[in-house]
Parts: structure tokens; sequence; C-alpha cells
């Protein structure tokens, strides 16, 4: 983004190709919290450790509240 910028690109150039890095992160992202609720959210939530399902809730409660807010 910075070279289109220095090279006085067209705005909504720059704008969209920040779009599509935006997007691409946002499927990494979805990608990675899917591993992490079939996994590390899984395994807590079928364990006998009280404390660590209510830390991992806690974790994705914050994880959301983050997400929707943005």
């Amino acid at each position: 983004m910075k070279k289109m910028v220095d090279a006085d690109k067209y705005c909504i150039d720059t704008i969209h190709q920040i779009e599509a890095v935006e997007a691409g992160l946002r499927k990494v992202k979805e990608k990675i919290l899917e591993n992490h609720l079939d996994t590390c959210v899984t395994t807590a939530i079928k364990g006998n450790n009280a404390k660590e399902r209510e830390r991992v809730l806690k974790e994705l409660m914050e994880v959301y509240k983050r997400s929707s807010c943005a």
C-alpha cells in the first residue's frame, strides 16, 4: 500500500487494494477461529476442568466483542 501511495496511485485503487487485504485477513482469522473451536474449545468443554471451560468461554466472548465492535 505504501508503494501505491508513494507512487501517487489513484486513491480508489488504493482503497480497493486495502479492502482486498482486509478480506484476506478476515478469511484467515475465520479459519484460525474455526480450528480453535474444533480443537482447544472442544477439548476444554468436554474436559472436567471447570476453570478451563470458564476461561475458554470468556476468551471467546472477548473475541466476539472485539469482532462485533469493529
